[in-house]
Formats: C-alpha cells, sequence, structure tokens
C-alpha cells in the first residue's frame, strides 16, 4: 500500500519493502517498471542511502550517492535523493562511476 504526501512541488511515495517504507517521488515510482530497474532491490537503495562510497551535492540541491553491491558482481548503484536527504528520485546502476 503507498500512503500519498506532498513534499514541496513534488508528489512523494512511501515504497514498502521488507516491512520499512521508503519515500519516493512519484518519477521513482514510473522508472523502477523498466527492466533494468525492476531487479533492483529496495535493501540496496537503503545500503546506499546510509552507506555511501562516494556523495556529491547537483546544483539543484539534490544528493548523488553511490556505493557497490557484492550481490550484483560488485557493480556501483547510484542513487538520487531529493534535497530533504531521504526521498528517493532516482536508482540505477552506474557504469561510469570512477573511484
Amino acid at each position: 500500500m503507498y500512503i500519498l504526501a506532498t513534499v514541496s512541488l513534488s508528489r512523494v511515495f512511501y515504497f514498502k519493502y521488507n516491512q520499512r517504507k521508503m519515500k519516493t517521488t512519484q518519477y521513482f515510482q514510473y522508472t523502477r517498471q523498466r527492466p533494468d530497474r525492476i531487479l533492483i532491490l529496495g535493501e540496496w537503495i537503503e545500503r546506499v542511502v546510509q552507506s555511501p562510497l562516494h556523495e556529491e551535492i547537483q546544483s539543484d540541491g539534490r544528493i548523488r550517492r553511490w556505493a557497490r553491491i557484492p550481490e550484483m558482481e560488485n557493480r556501483v548503484l547510484r542513487v538520487i535523493l531529493l534535497e530533504d536527504g531521504e526521498t528517493v528520485h532516482n536508482a540505477f546502476f552506474d557504469r561510469n562511476f570512477k573511484e
């Protein structure tokens, strides 16, 4: 079940996995249905949010975080958060990440 809330001009949804809720945008909900994104687990996203390998702040205030996912052959998952630091806007495996 998704609970709708509003944050500034963006719609925010709650994505539920393993009895936990993660705040997400409508854009995230839409892109999550893509075949290349559907395999990304909520626990991996939370791992990136909680323990990033690297972090950058975009000019629009959004936050980029990266972390390696051992379960996916150590590929790097990039998670984009809104300015609040907790609402997930995007998540994808980043082939261009350089350490």
